[in-house]
């Protein structure tokens, strides 16, 4: 087995034997083959929905690494990566995942990142009961001065 991955199934099963959420961990790997971060799904323990491994590995990594872009670190996830942590793993410019179980496998075991999916096909976004989510865009021409005075900024930092 895979060093990191092993790492990365340790840290699932921490946390996951600790109540601290579900059955996934994950780790983050610098250029040269320095492990930066280690982390495990906290979503019981933190009661926050968003701290996935991936999420939380990020986070660490970024923190221990000093910037936002790890584009010379890859990821070493238990499980394929859900949309949230996926598009967390593009922002943080990560150029390579390696993971174990897939999506089907995650789903099986209760995890179900279906009705994402479908918004990502195009289709209405709905909640676990199946109820449509609104999604009403209010104030457009105020939230946008924001936008604008970014744009304006000659010291911005672009990400």
């Amino acid at each position: 087995m895979n060093q990191y991955m092993r790492m990365a199934v340790a840290e699932a099963l921490g946390g996951m034997r600790t109540a601290q959420g579900g059955p996934f961990g994950a780790v983050i790997v610098a250029a040269g083959g320095r492990v930066v971060a280690r982390a495990h799904n906290r979503v019981i323990v933190s009661k926050d929905p968003t701290a996935h491994a991936e999420i939380e590995a990020i986070r660490e990594a970024s923190s221990a690494l000093g910037r936002f872009d790890l584009s010379d670190c890859e990821i070493y996830a238990r499980s394929e990566p859900c949309p949230m942590c996926l598009a967390a793993i593009l922002w943080a410019r990560i150029p390579r995942v390696y993971y174990g179980c897939t999506h089907e496998e995650a789903e099986a075991a209760g995890f179900s990142d279906a009705a994402i999916a479908e918004v990502l096909k195009g289709r209405p976004a709905r909640g676990r009961a199946g109820k449509a989510i609104e999604m009403t865009r209010v104030d457009g021409a105020e939230c946008s001065i924001a936008l604008k005075e970014w744009q304006a900024k000659a010291d911005r930092i672009q990400y």
